[in-house]
C-alpha cells in the first residue's frame, strides 16, 4: 500500500504548524538555503532541519545542490493530488447546489 503510506506521511508532515510555515516560505520564495530558512523561525537549526526532513520524506519539499549550499523548493505536486483526490470533488457539488440556487431565486424573482 504505498499509496496510503504517502497520504499519511503527507498528512503528517501537513499537521504541524511550523512545517506549514516552511512550505509558505518556500511558496513565497522558492530556492531557499537552510540559513535563510532559519531567520523566519523562532527554533533552533537542528529543529528547522528535521522538519524539512519530514517535508522532503513526504516529497513536499526538494533539495538541490548549489557548491556547499542546498536549496529548498517547494513541490506542489502533492498537494494537487490531495485538492483532486479529498477537495474537488466536495467543490463540485458545492458550486453546482450554489448554480441550482442562484437560478431559482432568478426564477422567483424575474
Amino acid at each position: 500500500m504505498p499509496e496510503r503510506r504517502d497520504t499519511d506521511l503527507l498528512f503528517k508532515a501537513l499537521a504541524d504548524p511550523s512545517r506549514r510555515k516552511l512550505l509558505d516560505l518556500l511558496h513565497a520564495h522558492d530556492g531557499r538555503t537552510l540559513s535563510e530558512l532559519c531567520e523566519h523561525l523562532d527554533m533552533t537549526r537542528q529543529a528547522v532541519t528535521q522538519h524539512l526532513d519530514v517535508l522532503v520524506t513526504a516529497n513536499l519539499v526538494a533539495t538541490v545542490r548549489r557548491g556547499r549550499e542546498k536549496l529548498h523548493f517547494l513541490n506542489p505536486v502533492p498537494l494537487q493530488e490531495i485538492y483532486e483526490r479529498w477537495i474537488a470533488k466536495f467543490e463540485t457539488r458545492r458550486l453546482k447546489a450554489l448554480d441550482n440556487l442562484k437560478r431559482r431565486l432568478e426564477k422567483t424573482n424575474g
